[in-house]
């Protein structure tokens, strides 16, 4: 029965894994409209909520909204109320913002809309853009960051680890020393000392393969180190050994016969690490240091939750870091359930 109950929660992260990349891939498909596409006049509204019932109780087989009208309180502060004898129908795969998918084909079709007004299943934010748009094409880039980072220092941490473990003496030091030097400071302050030597009129573009090589700069020396560690005891096995004494080059034997006893850890890692490659550029994006508008990433939509009077009155733009949240927690479950079947012992 416990081991069904792991097997579910493995299917079910790597469900809501594959589905939020599926989300970014196919983001101009899903959001409604464009990421930057402004609607001044819909400053902060309230998400939009879906109903099946109207106001007399009776069902509607098609789901459908309530148009909002803005109008102030007492105090004078715009605020958004439902318009009920306005029900504004949700269609699905409408024409809207014409974007290529997939970067070939030219399409306007949208999964989800209405031509009749604009829809904001998630709110909006202080310049009247559609959070949910941000969201799915933010995820193109939050997303790809933790992947790229991470195989970036798979390959980095593989190759001097091994290196290192294999031919030992001054190369081994060397290497180590390196390692060292790189955890001896705080990794985010390291991170925030390597950015802030950037140009800050760098565009999105640039930064986001600045962020890439700065957090796997960072990242790779944890690696190098516990590979390393194996390395020094893998080369002492017979099968090594004889590959020594049969004149098999040294490269050879790294890639046929050490490396090959290192990827179950070495996969495991890079799987627990993306969470740390996500959340670095947040932060960095979320302080102003990373990808800044017109560019989208989930850390820069979080800027305007750093106040708290904005998360209080509107409460929906925290709805970005909910998606951090369930990324960071699928993969780290995902990282564990992959160590528990690597790890024999644990077996």
């Amino acid at each position: 029965m416990k081991s069904f109950f792991k097997k579910i929660d493995v299917y079910l992260f790597l469900f809501i894994l594959i589905s939020l990349y599926l989300l970014a891939v196919f983001a101009p498909f899903f959001a409604p409209y464009h990421y930057d596409k402004e609607q001044r006049k819909d400053i902060y509204k309230n998400p939009d909520k879906i109903r099946f019932f109207d106001e007399h109780g009776k069902f509607k087989i098609r789901p459908f909204f309530y148009l909002q009208k803005r109008t102030y309180n007492e105090i004078r502060q715009r605020i958004y109320v439902e318009d009920k004898s306005q029900p504004i129908q949700l269609k699905f795969f409408v024409k809207g913002d014409t974007y290529k998918l997939l970067g070939l084909l030219e399409t306007d079709l949208h999964l989800f809309g209405s031509e009749k007004a604009t829809v904001n299943l998630m709110g909006t934010d202080s310049r009247g853009r559609d959070i949910l748009s941000r969201i799915c094409f933010g995820a193109r880039v939050s997303l790809s960051i933790g992947l790229i980072g991470a195989f970036i220092s798979f390959c980095l941490g593989i190759t001097f680890g091994s290196i290192a473990g294999y031919y030992g003496n001054k190369v081994d030091f060397v290497i180590m020393r390196l390692c060292e030097m790189i955890w001896m400071f705080p990794m985010f302050y390291l991170m925030l000392s390597l950015r802030a030597a950037i140009p800050p009129e760098v565009s999105s573009v640039k930064m986001y393969f600045i962020i890439v090589f700065i957090m796997s700069f960072i990242g790779w020396a944890g690696m190098a180190r516990v590979i390393r560690g194996m390395v020094l005891s893998l080369k002492q096995q017979e099968y090594v050994i004889a590959a020594k004494a049969m004149g098999s080059k040294d490269a050879k034997i790294i890639l046929k016969y050490i490396l090959p006893n290192t990827l179950s850890y070495a996969i495991v890692y890079v799987t627990i690490s993306i969470p740390g490659y996500i959340l670095g550029e947040s932060t960095l994006s979320m302080l102003g240091l990373g990808i800044q508008d017109p560019g989208v990433s989930w850390g820069n939509l979080l800027a305007e939750a750093m106040a708290i009077s904005q998360i209080k009155l509107h409460p929906w733009i925290l709805w970005p870091g909910f998606f951090i949240f369930l990324t960071v927690l699928s993969y780290n479950f995902l990282g564990d359930r992959l160590r528990d079947t690597a790890d024999a012992k644990t077996r």
